[in-house]
């Protein structure tokens, strides 16, 4: 079987669009001469995000303050159990550009390690440990308050294998039951029909992906998932208070 060669630091520029299904099909099609598919492009993806009780890393990311960092835990096994692979990963963003230190563990020992402290053979890489501590000390207790998963496509560059695109579909989360093992359902986070496209390159888009973009007229978008659960959640509580 083939092995996955799993990287652990990213530096990148990551952009979004929010787009439904027809224009989603329309760029595959015009997109295809340019584009494969990754090694393993068809994925379940189920994260699960960290944040005190008050969510102010989540608040201070909505804010564009410090780092921006999120803490998560992210599992692409179908049926996550308590000892499947996951990875621990740190997001932060300084200006435009997208950093990810991330490192390859078990759901239980990533848990013992964000709320209790606790590491074990598994949390052995010393970038991610240190940039935890950070958090810990400016957020203080914090734990798991998020679960967003969805499924995900995935395409690289025929020439430049750097240029990805990801397509993100069926996209839920939940604040409550916070735990991988719990299963996947929620509220749904997009309009029905509504897909995430990311493009990820390591600098300047190359000329024929801005061409297409500049011909369907699309334009980028700041968007969060974490942030977007959590502002929606928010909602919903505002509302069930209100009646």
């Amino acid at each position: 079987m083939k092995q996955k060669k799993i990287q652990t630091n990213f530096q990148r520029i990551e952009t979004k669009y929010i787009i439904d299904r027809a224009t989603l099909e329309r760029l595959e099609a015009v997109m295809a001469p340019y584009l494969i598919a990754d090694d393993y492009a068809r994925s379940t993806i189920t994260n699960i995000y960290f944040d005190n009780d008050d969510f102010q890393m989540i608040q201070d990311s909505i804010a564009r303050k410090g780092g921006r960092e999120k803490l998560r835990m992210r599992t692409y096994a179908e049926q996550p159990t308590d000892d499947c692979q996951v990875f621990l990963e740190i997001k932060k963003k300084s200006e435009e550009v997208g950093f990810k230190y991330r490192l390859v563990s078990n759901p239980v020992s990533v848990v013992n390690f964000i709320e209790n402290g606790l590491v074990d053979a598994t949390i052995s890489d010393d970038r991610v440990k240190a940039e935890v501590v950070v958090l810990q000390e400016r957020y203080l207790d914090l734990k798991p308050k998020m679960v967003i998963s969805y499924d995900r496509y995935s395409m690289k560059g025929l020439e430049d294998k750097k240029v990805r695109v990801t397509v993100d579909s069926n996209i839920r989360y939940r604040d409550y039951d916070v735990e991988l093992t719990s299963g996947r359902y929620g509220w749904p986070l997009l309009e029905d029909g509504k897909v995430i496209m990311e493009i990820k390159v390591p600098g300047q888009y190359p000329q024929w992906m801005a061409d297409i973009l500049n011909k369907f007229g699309l334009m980028d978008q700041s968007f969060s998932k974490y942030g977007k659960a959590y502002l929606q959640t928010k909602e919903r509580l505002s509302h069930t208070v209100k009646s």
